[in-house]
């Protein structure tokens, strides 16, 4: 063989470098959709989930018994003192008593009936006095001629008991509904009202000033930074008026009513059926309890942008 033939040998079958070849070299049509497709997700098994579960549950029950210690105490004490004669059970019955009681009533439709008649004038009321509130305080706080104006009203009326103002309610506008619900909107407005009014005053400054330097208009003003930064404030007085909304309605279903819960523990009360009579009592003491739990998840609902205090 010639040297030429040699040398051309060689050149043929030298080795290109590594990164010129890959360069070159085009990708084949079965690599190239593997190459463009994104990552598979991987999920976690299920043994996983299931036993970050279980080490969950001993913390869930610690904190479940804790959160009910103290009324499983209180129920133990009310069904040991009256039959130990620490209290006159005449007055006071066992609970096992007042609970036989609650099904007897819940049975027989009585429970039902009254309680569905409260909770339509509560939330009646209470969804009125929202709905006027919630923008009077909101202009109130935020224009001043309007608190200049309605100030002096406003601080008559919030010092004025809702239930003294009852018979004048009674009077004005019957033993009806109307003065049942009213009495409720009356008592329900003025938390909210004084709530918002100091949401809105004690809004922080600098997100205003924020607002104001990226040239808002007034409505999304108020859409975007005075309530989203007055929910919680004013979620505390709508809490409060959800409790004074039953409250009161109790008090005004023992006047001249013929069904409610106030209705039924005012006759129990007179027939001396006491167990009945605290059966309506836990019965107004946990539509509350609901009430209240129904209002803190709307307000975490509607203030799931904030950030939390810990973290």
């Amino acid at each position: 063989m010639s040297p030429a033939a040699g040398t051309t040998t060689e050149k043929t079958t030298a080795p290109r470098p590594a990164g010129v070849a890959e360069s070159a070299r085009a990708p084949s049509p079965a690599s190239a959709p593997a190459a463009a497709s994104p990552p598979a997700v991987r999920r976690a098994p299920a043994w996983t989930t299931a036993a970050r579960a279980a080490r969950r549950l001993p913390s869930l029950l610690v904190k479940g018994a804790t959160t009910s210690a103290a009324i499983v105490a209180l129920l133990l004490l009310w069904e040991t003192a009256p039959r130990l004669g620490l209290v006159d059970r005449t007055f006071l019955p066992p609970f096992n008593e007042v609970a036989r009681a609650w099904w007897g009533l819940a049975a027989d439709g009585q429970l039902a009936d009254n309680a569905r008649a409260s909770l339509v004038r509560s939330f009646s009321g209470f969804g009125l006095a929202v709905a006027l509130a919630v923008p009077l305080g909101l202009l109130i706080g935020w224009y001043r001629p309007v608190a200049d104006l309605l100030g002096p009203l406003l601080e008559v009326f919030r010092n004025t008991a809702a239930l003294a103002l009852l018979p004048v309610f009674v009077l004005l506008l019957g033993i009806g509904e109307t003065s049942k619900i009213s009495i409720v909107v009356y008592a329900c407005t003025w938390p909210i009202l004084l709530n918002t009014i100091s949401a809105v005053r004690n809004v922080d400054p600098t997100l205003l000033k924020l607002a104001k330097s990226m040239n808002l208009s007034a409505p999304r003003l108020f859409q975007k930074v005075i309530l989203p930064a007055s929910v919680p404030v004013m979620f505390t007085g709508i809490r409060l008026a959800g409790a004074v909304s039953i409250l009161v309605l109790v008090a005004a279903e023992m006047i001249g009513a013929k069904a409610g819960l106030g209705y039924l523990i005012n006759a129990s009360q007179y027939n001396f059926a006491i167990p009945q009579m605290y059966a309506g009592i836990i019965t107004i003491s946990a539509i509350g309890v609901v009430f209240n739990q129904f209002l803190v998840a709307v307000e975490r609902r509607l203030s799931s942008w904030r950030v939390p205090t810990g973290g």
